[in-house]
């Protein structure tokens, strides 16, 4: 049992607790904090590392809770993400398997962050044919009789989670990039992403 936060598109170290966890928790009573993965990922294009943020509606001097987070559609942030993520990896080898789906998450409109994260978990355990059940918390989880791993949405810790290498689509210019968000792995790695999963190990 895992207790991990709701993120969006989340970075690999994420799914490697997932791919050996029997059953997942999602946090959705805490406050929401900027600056996670909560509302961003970071993706691989032809200029290095690239961040993909999704905008949500400030309420000020109010402390939110993540489950109560809203999306922002002032512009069209998601159909920018889509063609963002089409640029980079069109011809990333397994892109065309997950396209259809992924298609579907950015034409509907998400009211809540929590729902729009979600909906990327269940296209994400799809991709990897994985069962794992999962549910959300009923209160704040303070002193958690699981593994916590909240920490893996924190996007300000840098280069803590060294993860194997795999082949990336412009690693021959910028080198390899650890971590990502999963759709990487599963852009370049396929039904293979699973395996890597099961074989990474993550220190906190």
């Amino acid at each position: 049992m895992v207790l991990l936060q709701p993120t969006y598109f989340p970075p690999i170290c994420q799914y490697v607790e997932i791919a050996n966890a029997k059953e997942i928790i999602f946090e959705v009573e805490d406050n929401f904090q900027k600056q996670t993965y909560r509302n961003r990922c970071y993706i691989y294009t032809a200029d290095g590392k690239h961040l993909l943020n999704v905008p949500i509606q400030h309420a000020k001097g109010i402390k939110e809770k993540t489950k109560d987070v809203k999306i922002d559609y002032k512009y069209d942030w998601n159909k920018l993400h889509l063609k963002t993520l089409q640029t980079a990896y069109n011809s990333s080898p397994f892109f065309e398997f997950y396209i259809d789906e992924l298609k579907l998450v950015f034409e509907k409109r998400f009211t809540f962050l929590l729902d729009l994260n979600l909906k990327c978990h269940e296209l994400i355990m799809d991709a990897l044919q994985l069962q794992t059940p999962f549910r959300i918390t009923s209160e704040y989880q303070k002193e958690p009789k699981m593994l916590d791993a909240r920490i893996l949405a924190t996007a300000k810790i840098k280069d803590q989670f060294i993860l194997e290498r795999y082949i990336q689509g412009f690693q021959q210019n910028k080198g390899f990039l650890s971590n990502l968000s999963i759709l990487d792995l599963l852009f370049m790695e396929g039904p293979n992403a699973l395996n890597y999963l099961e074989n990474q190990t993550i220190n906190y």
